[in-house]
């Protein structure tokens, strides 16, 4: 069964209008140029309705992550995480080195 959720991959501020495009199989791009020229044109009010389906809409459920997806960030494992640095201590070498005259 196919629902109307936020998108969880295609997401610029909330994931709406790359779940609607989802919905219907498009380019979110197409959407978003289309919620743009709604917007400037003052057709209804867009950008309501841009809010109140961010707080209506679910987020997507868990299955529906494609988590292998390359274009996900993942965490890198503690085998495979770099070693941290240890930072030097600063200690004043000259004496000279005065900057009162600024």
């Amino acid at each position: 069964m196919k629902r109307l959720t936020k998108s969880a991959k295609d997401r610029q501020v909330s994931g709406v209008l790359g779940g609607i495009a989802e919905y219907f199989g498009i380019d979110s791009t197409i959407v978003r140029v289309i919620f743009l020229i709604f917007a400037f044109a003052g057709v209804g009010s867009p950008v309501f309705l841009y809010i109140l389906l961010a707080i209506l809409l679910p987020e997507p459920s868990r299955e529906d992550h494609n988590y292998s997806d390359s274009t996900t960030y993942s965490r890198p494992r503690s085998s495979q995480a770099r070693p941290r640095k240890e930072a030097k201590p600063v200690t004043k070498e000259k004496e000279d080195d005065d900057w009162s005259d600024f």
